[in-house]
This record gives structure tokens, C-alpha cells and sequence, in this order.
């Protein structure tokens, strides 16, 4: 499944339907949805396609899932399969998405410094996304 949320994840980044990546890698929008929910299996050769059309290696698909193999995890966050999920969703996309329209990197520590003040105030950690007790 986390494979999935990471095709879903860069697709919506790129602003490409679903039916789009399908006629790229030449199978139904349908095959598509059941990778990104994780009903199907992705062969090899097809996720070598999709990560083709999504313009990432293969094997950022793998990076810190757990079971694993051990991959260059540098840079990480704890807690990679929550913010995967949060950055699929259409919340996250334009969360994402207004940030990086913001040029001015003051500002963005800013933004930053506001969200984890108003997190912290929702009863969350400030560096894990933790709930505290």
C-alpha cells in the first residue's frame, strides 16, 4: 500500500489524472486506482514505467518502508507513511502547493513557526506529530 500512496502522491504533485499515467504506462485508469489503494500488485516493469512518467527512481518507491531493504534514509521524517498519506490527499496537495508559491524564505519560516504553534495548541507534539496525552 505505500507503494501506491507514493504513485498517488507524485501524480497529484504533477497535476496528472489518473487516466493520463494510465495511457502512459498502457494499462485502464482502474489498474491505476487499485495500485494507489494497494488492491493490485505493481510488477517490476510497471513501476519502472511509472516512476518514468513520474520522473523518480525506482527506488523511491522502497525508501524507509518498513521490511524493507535499507535505503539511503538521510532526510527522512519519522513517521513517513503518515505524511505520505497526508500529502495524497487534496488537503495536503494544496497545502503543499501554496507553500511553494511562497518565494520569500522569511516567510516561510514563518508559515512554519505558525503551524506548529496552532499544532501545538490542537493537543500535538511540535516534532513527531504526536498526539500528547
Amino acid at each position: 500500500m505505500e507503494v501506491g500512496q507514493r504513485i498517488r502522491m507524485h501524480r497529484l504533485a504533477r497535476g496528472m489524472s489518473q487516466s493520463a499515467l494510465a495511457e502512459k504506462v498502457n494499462v485502464t485508469f482502474q489498474q491505476v486506482q487499485k495500485y494507489e489503494k494497494g488492491s493490485n500488485r505493481v510488477g517490476a516493469s510497471r513501476l519502472q514505467g511509472i516512476a518514468d512518467c513520474l520522473n523518480v527512481p525506482v527506488s523511491f518507491f522502497f525508501e524507509a518502508i518498513p521490511g524493507a531493504p535499507e535505503t539511503a534514509k538521510s532526510g527522512l521524517v519519522n513517521g513517513i507513511d503518515d505524511l505520505t498519506g497526508f500529502v495524497s490527499t487534496a488537503e495536503g496537495l494544496a497545502l503543499n502547493r501554496a507553500f511553494l508559491a511562497v518565494k520569500n524564505a522569511r516567510i516561510r519560516q514563518k508559515i512554519v513557526s505558525l503551524v506548529k504553534s496552532l499544532a501545538s495548541r490542537e493537543g500535538v507534539g511540535s516534532d513527531r506529530g504526536e498526539m500528547t496525552p
